[in-house]
């Protein structure tokens, strides 16, 4: 299989469960995480919030291959996929594509012009911080400055275990990096397992941890980044 099929993604979402009328802010049965492993290659899937990432890796070997995302919706049976990002490929930027599905317990089915892949459920999208986050305010010089939301944004989409961010420009398809893998949040303390990272593989096999609490849609954490500088940031919860 060619990593990252546009139609591959757009079948999984089809499972996404939603029907005209649904409210957006809806369960959805496909919200979670998905993944394929061939050798030490691995496809992640993450989908809350409306929105899907989807990133091909190499754990074992440290090696990013490459991540695309978007929003989705349905409207008369069909979905609608819009390219928010594309790694690979910055022209596929603001493309909408649309297609079809099958999913049995924990295994996700999909046929698209002839090309089957079977996923596995990685976990069932139900966690405090499940969903789309944006950020919407940082802390610089000891003053919380305000990001309004532009085309150029950075989103985390987060499932019941697993992480995902991306800083994209969804106008001029620039793509600025992105980051993910697993994730635990307990007794105020979060802290993520790194998989993958675009920007420095050296990364993967880390971890970091911060400081960390929800209070009605925002995200608030704090503690140092991966270059060891501190940070204080705000997430809010965001739907197109």
């Amino acid at each position: 299989m060619k990593f990252l099929s546009v139609k591959i993604l757009l079948a999984l979402v089809l499972l996404s469960g939603f029907i005209p009328g649904t409210p957006k802010n809806a369960d959805s049965p496909l919200d979670g995480a998905w993944k394929i492993s061939t050798g030490t290659t691995e496809q992640l899937l993450l989908i809350a919030g409306n929105y899907c990432m989807l990133t091909e890796y190499d754990k074992t070997n440290k090696k990013f291959i490459s991540s695309l995302g978007g929003p989705f919706s349905i409207n008369n049976g069909q979905i609608s996929f819009k390219m928010h990002f594309n790694s690979a490929d910055k022209n596929d930027v603001g493309n909408t594509y649309t297609g079809t599905y099958s999913i049995t317990g924990n295994k996700l089915s999909t046929s698209v012009d002839g090309d089957n892949q079977t996923w596995t459920r990685q976990d069932d999208g139900k966690s405090e911080l499940a969903g789309n986050w944006r950020i919407t305010k940082r802390k610089v010089d000891n003053d919380m400055t305000e990001i309004p939301l532009r085309a150029r944004r950075t989103l985390k989409l987060l499932t019941g275990k697993y992480f995902q961010w991306a800083a994209i420009n969804i106008e001029t398809g620039e793509f600025s990096g992105t980051g993910g893998g697993s994730y635990t949040f307990k007794n105020g303390k979060y802290t993520e397992y790194i998989e993958f990272f675009s920007r420095d593989n050296s990364r993967v096999g880390a971890s970091l941890s911060f400081d960390g609490k929800v209070e009605n849609n925002d995200w608030i954490h704090s503690g140092l980044s991966s270059q060891g500088a501190p940070i204080y940031e705000i997430w809010s919860k965001f739907k197109e």
